[in-house]
């Protein structure tokens, strides 16, 4: 994420991206396609989470399953789970998003 032309970390925890999912237990393989398929969502909560907090130098924006809106509309693409879930590990986005760009805007 930007502000003011200065990127801003952004990490989301593996229980809030289950949660966003609406699934349980990804196994930590199939995280970066989960990331993907729910990205513009992640990507809206970090904005609304920055928009809310006071503005820092390094500042690190950290998503967890509280920040998470209930009843979140399904991804295009199913993401397989596995059968153990995650504890509240935070998986930092930036790594991540630099696999796909973001969206441009209209």
């Amino acid at each position: 994420m930007l502000n003011n032309g200065v990127a801003v970390e952004c990490q989301i925890s593996d229980a809030a991206m289950d949660e966003l999912a609406g699934v349980k237990g990804t196994e930590n393989i199939a995280r970066q396609a989960q990331f993907l398929a729910w990205r513009d969502a992640v990507e809206s909560i970090a904005s609304d989470l920055f928009d809310k907090g006071p503005v820092y130098k390094g500042q690190i924006v950290r998503i967890f399953a509280k920040h998470v809106p209930k009843m979140s509309p399904a991804p295009a693409d199913t993401i397989v789970t596995g059968p153990h879930p995650d504890a509240e590990q935070a998986t930092s986005l930036r790594v991540i998003a630099e696999t796909r760009p973001a969206n441009p805007a209209p």
